[in-house]
């Protein structure tokens, strides 16, 4: 009874905060996670209020990277949210992702990246990204190493969101914050700030 309670206050959640498809595509990956016993998903994937603040900084960004995938549907929501977005997600850990990007149209499919590599590792050749979003580590030096690296990648005017900001389990990400100097707004506990 606990389970199915949980389960319906999550589902009235994710229908009032998140737009409908968005809405779906998650209440389908929870039940999917569960009915396959994926743990990790159920207990790492952004709530509905969370996902909703990140969908709504990333509003007119068509280019996205996250660094710190999971199973991959902050990245898959992120794309199905527009159309035009593309989304380059690297996570150090293989998982797998296909279970959920099954749940999508394989034109949003197309759409998104998925690296096994960790986030300050990457960029290569990206350029123009608008919108960074930084949910791996929660450590202060590796988020810190991940700013600086992607830094050059970011477009002007673009933003770049932490998660789990002031969250009493991960100091470290209100400490990468402070030490950049950043400012900024905090909404569903992440930070979004806009490098000079």
């Amino acid at each position: 009874m606990a389970v199915r309670n949980s389960e319906l206050r999550f589902a009235v959640s994710a229908v009032r905060h998140l737009p409908l498809p968005i809405a779906r595509f998650t209440l389908r990956a929870r039940r999917r996670a569960r009915s396959t016993g994926d743990a990790f998903s159920l207990s790492s994937a952004l709530r509905p209020q969370k996902l909703a603040a990140l969908l709504d900084a990333a509003a007119g960004c068509t280019t996205v990277v996250e660094l710190g995938t999971g199973t991959g549907w902050t990245a898959i929501a992120l794309a199905l949210r527009d159309p035009a977005r593309t989304v380059v997600s690297y996570d150090p850990v293989a998982r797998d992702r296909e279970p959920y990007l099954e749940l999508v149209a394989l034109s949003v499919r197309a759409r998104v990246t998925f690296v096994t590599a960790a986030g300050e590792d990457g960029t290569g050749d990206a350029r123009g990204v608008e919108l960074l979003f930084i949910d791996s580590s929660h450590e202060c030096e590796p988020t810190l190493a991940q700013v600086r690296v992607w830094r050059p990648a970011l477009a002007p005017g673009a933003l770049v969101v932490f998660d789990d900001y002031g969250h009493p389990d991960y100091p470290g990400v209100a400490q990468a914050v402070e030490s950049l100097g950043a400012s900024g707004s905090v909404r569903a506990s992440m930070f979004i700030w806009r490098p000079a």
